[in-house]
């Protein structure tokens, strides 16, 4: 058992290594518009067009890697925009570290959307750390083509979190987890001298290596009506 725990360990913390490249930041870049693509394609499981209304900022993480027996971890890297009075921003690079307490076996990629949807959750976002649970709620979602009429979902959180597994997860508790600035891949695609708050303001122009991502940031509402 004690070994088991090791490897599932190890195999979670693995993506941590591999951040940081040009060729990392695009393909996190092509992989995130693949997966918003991918969930706003699913009628019964897409994020509702009200709620993309709403979104403040869309932070997503492709193939974020949950490994545990018994205690889970949680370990990916991420990419971010917001929305500007210009419309939405450059993306910025994150990571997300955490853990969780369940009956959890084996590792699993789990692609996550997170919608942050008020003013005091973009202000976090902005921060270069904060933790999901203390600094800023997260709460599952509503899914489909439209929101429930009541706006329940609108007041319990300031980030509402969307998620698609294979295997034996099934769900996803991101209490705990820590959010920060990924250092590496910011300094790859803008340079030494650009934080995350200038990019998700709207004050850094978007790379070209973005525009797959924007675009699906941008067309998701659209994706979103048309099902």
């Amino acid at each position: 058992m004690k070994k088991m725990m090791t490897v599932a360990a190890l195999l979670a913390l693995a993506p941590l290594g591999w951040a940081g490249s040009s060729a990392d930041t695009t393909d996190r870049l092509e992989n995130a518009a693949k997966v918003m693509h991918e969930i706003m394609a699913a009628p019964d499981k897409g994020i509702p067009e009200e709620v993309l209304d709403h979104a403040k900022c869309i932070a997503v993480v492709p193939h974020m890697v949950k490994g545990g027996f018994v205690v889970g971890a949680e370990h990916g890297r991420g990419v971010a925009s917001c929305r500007t009075e210009h419309g939405w921003s450059a993306p910025a690079f994150f990571a997300i570290t955490g853990g969780s307490w369940g009956l959890q076996i084996g590792v699993e990629g789990v692609d996550l959307v997170m919608v942050i949807q008020n003013e005091k959750g973009m202000q976090q976002l902005l921060s270069s750390k904060f933790q999901i649970g203390g600094d800023a709620s997260a709460a599952a979602g509503p899914v489909g083509r439209h929101a429930s009429a009541n706006t329940d979902w609108k007041m319990d959180a300031e980030i509402l979190t969307y998620s698609r597994a294979k295997g034996a997860f099934a769900g996803l508790d991101l209490s705990g987890s820590a959010i920060r600035q990924d250092d590496d891949s910011m300094k790859a695609v803008y340079g030494p001298d650009v934080n995350q708050k200038a990019v998700l303001n709207g004050e850094v122009k978007a790379p070209p290596e973005a525009a797959p991502f924007l675009s699906a940031i941008r067309g998701a509402k659209e994706q979103a009506a048309g099902q």
